[in-house]
């Protein structure tokens, strides 16, 4: 196994030269070989982000397998008249429909808008916080967990774009990032990784209904989901400037609980001198894009650009290539529910998990870019 050396790492990072090797095309041109797009899993968010990430690298490259491959795992569950079989019944499978919204704008294929359209109106009668936030399951009753912020709110503003829904999306999108920052968002910038209004959940705070712990990829989901909605957002829209707080205490809190020694940051973002905590990479790679696009789009303090160097290349030190040249991307904790400090440090840790795969893909498409890659 060859690890890319460290010195390229710094040298990506500080010196802002070009990187040695297109880490994106290789993590995609490795997918594909090990996956058919017939055989992948099913309608899923984490195939959901990584097919989003895969497209970012289309968009890049204009390779036109990427968007193929894309698109034949789409049309598994797309008919020809647009039905698609879900009852959309959890925030998770709201979100590849960012790939419907995508697909819709490179092909004009109407059936991709009507797929779309039966998740935002499925959106019109889902239950709700008594202040409008969407539960993250119908199942999971009056619980909003940080991670639902993604799976839901870009799909939204993205949705509103392409199909001249603008009014209704950009205020739904913008409301639930409030919502959910205003029930979970704490003092130290950081999110706790859900929130039961109804206070009976084993792991809520009977007082606060809170969850214990900032986990990792939950406070990670969220930050690129400000930055997805931010983007699609009008300049004059009235959320807008508490949106722009709201980030900002987060990159702030990313910063304060950064590893000083690795760039990650660790699975309990707050507690990295705890016993058995790790540094984990699917957060890491979203915490490194949040900081920097924000960087870029002057919504984020420059002085956090250390940062954001200094986790991308945390991130680059955790991919290599296996014997078979394929890349393998490691410490990625897999689909975690909620509970406390043990139950999240030992969640197993996966090599190659489509979290860390589609978070890798997003952040290293941001930082290639503004390092000259």
């Amino acid at each position: 196994m060859r690890h890319l050396p460290v010195v390229s790492c710094v040298c990506v990072a500080l010196a802002g030269c070009t990187p040695p090797e297109d880490w994106s095309v290789e993590v995609v041109e490795s997918t594909m070989a090990r996956y058919d797009a017939r055989d992948l899993p099913g309608w899923q968010y984490t195939l959901g982000l990584y097919l989003y990430a895969q497209y970012l690298v289309y968009q890049r490259t204009q390779d036109p397998r990427y968007l193929k491959y894309i698109r034949t795992w789409t049309d598994r569950f797309v008919a020809e008249d647009g039905t698609i079989h879900d009852t959309f019944d959890s925030l998770d499978y709201m979100m590849p429909g960012r790939v419907l919204n995508v697909l819709h704008r490179e092909t004009g294929d109407d059936r991709y808008r009507i797929a779309a359209k039966k998740i935002r109106d499925r959106l019109d009668d889902y239950p709700r916080t008594s202040d409008g936030g969407l539960w993250h399951a119908v199942r999971l009753d009056h619980q909003l967990w940080a991670d639902g912020a993604f799976m839901v709110a870009p799909f939204v503003a993205e949705y509103g774009r392409e199909f001249d829904d603008a009014e209704y999306a950009n205020e739904e999108a913008a409301k639930q990032l409030v919502v959910y920052a205003s029930h979970l968002q704490q003092p130290n910038g950081l999110l706790k990784h859900a929130y039961d209004e109804a206070r009976v959940q084993v792991w809520a705070d009977p007082d606060t209904g809170l969850a214990p712990e900032h986990w990792c990829r939950a406070v990670g989901w969220f930050g690129m989901a400000m930055i997805h909605v931010l983007e699609v957002l009008p300049e004059d829209h009235p959320r807008r400037p508490e949106l722009l707080r709201i980030l900002a205490d987060l990159v702030a809190g990313y910063a304060d609980f950064q590893d000083p020694e690795s760039g990650l940051w660790f699975e309990v973002v707050d507690k990295g001198d705890m016993p058995n905590n790790w540094t984990e990479t699917s957060c890491s790679s979203m915490y490194t894009f949040t900081i920097s696009r924000g960087i870029e789009q002057g919504w984020v303090d420059a002085d956090y650009q250390d940062v954001a160097d200094r986790g991308y290349e945390g991130v680059l030190s955790r991919i290599s290539r296996d014997e078979d040249g394929l890349t393998r991307l490691t410490e990625i904790v897999v689909g975690t529910n909620i509970g406390d400090y043990r139950y999240y440090i030992d969640r197993p840790r996966s090599v190659n998990d489509f979290h860390g795969l589609g978070a890798f893909l997003i952040m290293n498409e941001q930082l290639r870019r503004t390092h000259g890659g």
